[in-house]
């Protein structure tokens, strides 16, 4: 049986530092090695950060290090950190705060699609194997006192280490963190210990904070009393839709064969996100504070869009095949169809986004109320994009059929993921067609606007969720669409033509709650007719007829 001789804490801690540093941060030093010299100055650099980051473990590390707390402490530690390079190194992501809440905010569903063999691997390598050596190694501990002072000695002397090293190479390691802002949120377990801390922050200020409500005054204006009949807006929320891969605005694939032949689409070519994840575009494009003002635990705590056009007077359902509004539909009617049993769109708890528009045509002809509707899809969220659509909407491959992308080839990805914008393009022609179907009774519309876009390989990242600031294009540039009946035009004296001319103009998410407002013809304070795209091609009804512009 085997019996390790007992070690003192601060061999324990040192030991364990290096072995958080080397075995947790592969994808730290891949960086690292990238953005550095060959020569002897970037080796010096690299030495230098390394000592660094060790020194500051070690600190950490020793002032935990009481007998009933420090293996707890790292049996958590080695757990969670395999989890997190695993992610790292198979996705390319970086943990902050928002990919933290992402975490924190993600339903059962899309915790399957991420689990993994190799995800098993890293945990029992990184995580349970060290573990078991720690638990089976005796520590020899001192008495309080003298155990007191050795912290203070080890924690001086990283200190000391840290400074020196600092000083030596100031001027390079100087410029490499402020030319790299990116570095801090690589290094595991800070990174996530940081971000989970910044996210709870978020959380007690939110708790913290009052209910505001907005819009109060807010009213249908005196151009609904020329409506002869009832109205139906369907808001579509897409999922990880990047306007580079859409056939409709241009992507060398035709991934939109049906909406490119939709009559009176209109396909905005410059629109782009409020964030990178779910958890802060779909609260953000829904609120009024934009992108450059948006607060988390603000907008958790105050009325958006939704809640407007309702005090309006509309009538509004979220109806949704993901993993919730993110609190937007908190005050209205909410219809979660994304675990029903249909034998023919749902599985393996999932359901396909045809589920949406499943008993539309019933809810049109019942329809007594002007009403907005919110179909929130499940789109391209990945990893697994061919669980997305049904095979026979499968046009491109070979297909990746894993959720370790980095196993993958790139066109098999590309490919998966070009089938779920196929598919898409299927659910939001047949919404279009049905809404057609309908206008002699009901004046219809469609808007569809992506939450953010999607990487798949770019700069070696995957999915969504890199800090804004440093996100590529494909994760914030997305697809909108827009479609009016023409009974719909005439009723809102929407100019389409207009619409079509002006759809190169540079618009984001910033844009949806005044433009809803503007196009709902609801009068409020809080409506910005700066920020409605809709406003320059409105048009006057003069004798029944739509003025052109």
């Amino acid at each position: 049986m085997l019996k390790l001789k007992a070690v003192r804490p601060e061999w324990v801690t040192l030991i364990a530092s290096a072995f958080l540093l080397a075995g947790f941060n592969l994808v730290l030093w891949q960086h690292l090695f990238e953005i550095t010299a060959t020569n002897a100055q970037g080796i010096a650099m690299r030495v230098a950060f390394g000592v660094m980051v060790l020194g500051a473990f070690n600190i950490v590390l020793t002032l935990l290090a009481f007998r009933p707390v420090l293996k707890p402490v790292l049996t958590l530690i080695f757990m969670v950190s395999a989890g997190v390079a695993y992610f790292m190194s198979q996705y390319g992501v970086l943990i902050d705060a928002g990919m933290f809440r992402n975490f924190a905010e993600t339903n059962a569903t899309e915790v399957r699609d991420l689990l993994s063999i190799k995800l098993l691997a890293y945990i029992v390598v990184l995580g349970v194997l060290p573990t078991w050596l720690l638990w089976k190694t005796p520590i020899s501990y001192r008495a309080w006192h003298r155990d007191l002072l050795s912290k203070v000695l080890v924690s001086v002397a990283s200190v000391a280490v840290i400074g020196g090293v600092a000083l030596v190479n100031y001027q390079g390691l100087s410029s490499l963190f402020r030319n790299h802002h990116e570095l801090h949120l690589m290094v595991v377990p800070s990174n996530y210990i940081g971000a989970s801390i910044g996210y709870l922050r978020e959380q007690v200020a939110s708790a913290q904070q009052p209910f505001v409500k907005i819009g109060e005054d807010a009213r249908k204006d005196l151009s609904w009393q020329t409506h002869g009949r009832k109205s139906l807006t369907v808001l579509v929320v897409g999922e990880s839709a990047r306007a580079e891969n859409f056939g409709v605005l241009g992507y060398e694939r035709d991934t939109t064969p049906k909406l490119s032949k939709e009559a009176g689409l209109i396909a905005f070519t410059d629109v782009h996100s409020c964030g990178t994840e779910t958890a802060v575009s779909v609260p953000c494009m829904f609120s009024n504070m934009g992108r450059k003002d948006y607060n988390a635990s603000k907008a958790k705590n105050e009325e958006g869009l939704l809640d407007v056009l309702k005090r309006a007077g509309l009538d509004v359902i979220w109806r949704d095949n993901q993993s919730g509004c993110k609190g937007t539909c908190d005050r209205v009617t909410i219809d979660d169809v994304s675990n029903l049993k249909d034998p023919v769109l749902c599985s393996s708890s999932e359901c396909r986004d045809e589920i949406l528009l499943q008993g539309l045509q019933h809810f049109i002809d019942t329809l007594d109320k002007d009403t907005v509707l919110v179909l929130h899809q499940m789109g391209s969220h990945g990893p697994e994009y061919f669980k997305r659509y049904p095979k026979e909407y499968e046009h491109f491959t070979p297909v990746c059929e894993s959720n370790a992308l980095n196993n993958c080839s790139r066109d098999s990805i590309v490919n998966g993921y070009d089938n779920t914008l196929v598919y898409t393009d299927h659910v939001l022609s047949t919404l279009i067609d049905l809404l057609r179907s309908n206008q002699d009774k009901v004046d219809t519309a469609m808007l569809y606007l992506s939450d953010h876009g999607e990487s798949l390989g770019e700069y070696n990242l995957f999915l969504h969720g890199t800090p804004y600031m440093m996100a590529p294009e494909q994760q914030k540039h997305v697809a909108m669409l827009a479609w009016f009946s023409d009974s719909y035009q005439k009723s809102f004296a929407v100019d389409t033509h207009c619409l079509q001319m002006s759809r190169d103009q540079p618009l984001s998410q910033d844009n949806l709650f005044h433009s809803m407002l503007g196009l709902l013809e609801v009068d409020s304070k809080v409506y910005n007719p700066e920020l409605d795209m809709f406003a320059g091609c409105r048009a006057p009804i003069i004798d029944g007829v739509l003025a052109k512009k």
